[in-house]
């Protein structure tokens, strides 16, 4: 089987240097911490962890987060500062579109992650699986784009999301509570693009 390539390895030594990209991952963080209620010991994963900028923020509010990637480089990074997050880590690398976790968490929230996964439904349904009862998702990610937001699309399989049709794909799979907030917007030279949260818990 041939190894899958790390299409972050030759970003991720300067990704945290970024001011848009910590501002944007800080935002994303206060939505999900003022729409998700997440007790001093939650269990969470953060799904496309990366160098854990999102994590960073999260940590405060809960008491463990286990980051999951499959960029062996962008987790090196994650590791390289463990121990400045404010609660314990675990670091996963693997693909969870093929791999599946047998642990349940009280929330997995994720950040500019999923418009690289081609499968919505298979993934949100993951997701839904590995929940406890009650628990929450925090999903940040770009909202309908003409395709311009990378510089290079290889490993982008969505273009941005429609809000509408990603709630009725979380409605299906189970999701209740499903709300969508505006996190952030990105202003780059050719355009500004939104960054939506959506919500939503897994039913009691």
């Amino acid at each position: 089987m041939t190894e899958k390539k790390d299409l972050f390895e030759n970003k991720s030594k300067n990704w945290d240097m970024s001011s848009l990209r910590v501002q944007n991952a800080k935002e994303i963080a206060d939505v999900i911490l003022k729409n998700i209620k997440l007790a001093s010991n939650a269990k969470v994963m953060d799904f496309g962890a990366g160098t854990g900028l999102l994590s960073y923020f999260i940590a405060p509010a809960v008491g463990e987060i286990v980051a999951v990637d499959n960029s062996p480089s962008m987790l090196d990074e994650f590791r390289a500062k463990q121990d400045e997050f404010a609660c314990d880590t675990d670091v996963l690398l693997l693909d969870l579109t093929t791999h599946d976790i047998d642990t349940k968490f009280d929330a997995i929230i994720s950040s500019m992650t999923i418009h690289h996964v081609q499968d919505i439904k298979l993934i949100l349904a993951k997701f839904y699986s590995m929940l406890s009862s009650g628990g929450y998702i925090g999903i940040a990610d770009l909202d309908s784009e003409d395709g311009s937001f990378h510089d290079d699309n290889e490993g982008v399989f969505h273009f941005g999301f429609d809000r509408d049709e990603l709630a009725k794909i979380a409605t299906e799979i189970g999701f209740k509570d499903i709300k969508f907030e505006t996190a952030n917007e990105i202003k780059k030279p050719n355009a500004t693009y939104s960054v939506f949260c959506m919500t939503a818990r897994k039913d009691i």
